[in-house]
């Protein structure tokens, strides 16, 4: 396979086919880079050497009613996650402070649920308002379940940026992961957001047994609902879960042909590589920011990470720069 020539044709506004996406997780180890400098290509020309750092905040925490299999803040999980409701208003604009002091791009306010309930929107969006009013140029984000029109409109007015919800996997794989809603509420709930204004940010998790036809369409269903950004997250199983103690299989090298499948599919989209980045890549984090532009900082929802200082210092050893907030990309 001539990878340049594909990601040649991408360039030029073509895509790549089903089939060559799945040859890209196919690939033996010796075309590994040859296939990471094919997506560095793509990932350069639309956003340059500019990593954008994001920051989550668990804004309610250890209290969903779903089953996700992966998710160790589902309540049928068993653990010592921390579990409390929405937080007030004043602790989630003190996650913002942490945010702009990490030079982050964007602030995340994730919340364990199916469903904001009225309450819990209002704080997100009075939230949000003070925020912006304090960080004007601070980009907001909110993973708050499923919506409906009515609440993600709520957010837009507020002025949230961006609207996370993760198809996590295949339509195929999904009832493996998830019997609690279906994979069309999760497409629905994405739409709503791009129907209304919002950012879209859906992506996934690898890693959970799937297969590398169910990783490809994965790619390919969040290239149709035109995602701006993508989280690919890999797997590590959480006490409490049912993959607790179950290995994944995902190594460095399967983890890179599947951000840079990612990016081939989606070369416009911002690609983040996100949650068990540190376990997955291990010695290679720094090969991500070729096919990838984005990460995470200072850990996750429920467990911890890099600390803003070690990944500043791997982003610039790669050769790359922190993208700061509210300057626009030079690629």
């Amino acid at each position: 396979m001539n990878w340049k020539s594909i990601s040649e044709r991408i360039l030029e506004g073509g895509k790549i086919t089903e089939t060559e996406a799945l040859a890209v997780l196919e690939s033996p180890e010796n075309d590994l880079l040859e296939i990471v400098q094919a997506a560095f290509r793509i990932r350069q020309n639309y956003f340059g050497r500019t990593v954008a750092i994001h920051l989550l905040q668990n804004v309610k925490s250890g209290k969903c009613p779903e089953d996700c299999t992966f998710c160790s803040q589902s309540t049928r999980a068993i653990n010592d996650v921390k579990r409390y409701d929405m937080q007030p208003v004043n602790v989630i604009m003190e996650g913002a402070d942490a945010a702009v002091a990490r030079n982050a791009k964007r602030y995340c306010m994730v919340s364990s649920t199916r469903s904001p309930n009225p309450n819990e929107l209002a704080t997100v969006c009075e939230a949000t308002v003070k925020i912006k009013a304090k960080y004007p140029h601070l980009e907001i984000c909110s993973s708050l379940g499923l919506l409906t029109e009515e609440k993600a409109l709520k957010l837009k007015v507020a002025g949230v940026n961006r609207f996370n919800h993760n198809l996590e996997t295949s339509r195929n794989f999904f009832p493996n992961v998830v019997t609690t809603h279906d994979f069309e509420e999760r497409i629905n709930t994405a739409r709503i957001a791009k129907k209304v204004g919002l950012d879209l940010c859906c992506g996934g998790l690898y890693g959970m047994g799937e297969s590398l036809k169910d990783r490809v369409d994965l790619a390919f269903a969040l290239a149709d609902l035109d995602v701006d950004s993508i989280p690919v997250n890999f797997l590590d199983p959480r006490p409490g879960t049912p993959f607790y103690g179950k290995p994944n299989p995902m190594t460095p090298n399967s983890a890179l042909l599947a951000l840079c499948m990612m990016r081939f599919v989606n070369p416009t989209s911002e690609l983040r590589v996100a949650g068990g980045r540190e376990k997955t890549l291990r010695g290679l984090q720094s090969l991500a920011f070729y096919p990838a532009n984005s990460i995470f900082t200072a850990g996750y929802l429920t467990t911890g990470g890099q600390s803003y200082e070690e990944d500043k210092q791997l982003i610039e050893d790669a050769g790359f720069e922190i993208e700061i907030a509210g300057e626009k990309n030079t690629a």
